[in-house]
């Protein structure tokens, strides 16, 4: 099923500071979560960002918070957002069956998450350069196990083309000319 930016919605995952700060690919992560968010609101696409146990791990990173619309994260205490009551009211809210994932860790809330909205009849998605672990052998085990559940592995690229639909139109120039070099 390809991508709608109608029906999508981007869920960022505990990107946050302290987090943050253990993982080998921080500043790759950062930078396509970042662009990942900029693209979708660039094209209208709901973002929602999700932090574990704030009081802990700090807030989400001040690069993604600079650019997040007002009320959109959600404090949790489950590794999926999924299981979390508060998350899950929130992404349903939206009414959009189309998830698209990045955040950390791959191999726990993002697995975790993907798999949970997959069970609930989401379409769920998790773009694979905009996630990380701590440990390379995570993140990889993590893809294959997310692939073998159904859930769509992408590329931030196959991600905005999809929500773009076609090229020859001032949406596609403008998002082309900004994001796509």
């Amino acid at each position: 099923m390809l991508l709608s930016a109608q029906r999508s919605l981007l869920l960022l995952v505990d990107l946050q500071e302290r987090l943050l700060a253990a993982l080998p690919e921080q500043a790759a992560l950062l930078e396509n979560a970042l662009w990942l968010l900029q693209v979708a609101q660039a094209l209208e696409v709901p973002v929602l960002a999700s932090e574990q146990y704030p009081r802990g791990l700090g807030p989400t990173a001040e690069a993604l918070r600079a650019e997040l619309p007002e009320g959109c994260v959600m404090d949790k205490l489950h590794f999926s957002c999924a299981a979390s009551p508060a998350c899950r009211e929130r992404i349903e809210a939206f009414e959009r069956r189309q998830v698209v994932i990045a955040g950390a860790e791959a191999h726990v809330c993002v697995l975790q998450t993907a798999i949970g909205l997959r069970e609930r009849g989401y379409h769920a998605c998790v773009v694979a350069e905009a996630v990380a672990s701590r440990r390379p052998a995570d993140k990889a085990l993590a893809l294959a196990r997310l692939r073998q559940e159904g859930v769509a592995v992408l590329s931030r690229e196959m991600v905005a083309f999809e929500w773009l639909g076609e090229a020859g139109n001032e949406r596609f120039r403008a998002v082309s000319k900004r994001f796509l070099r």
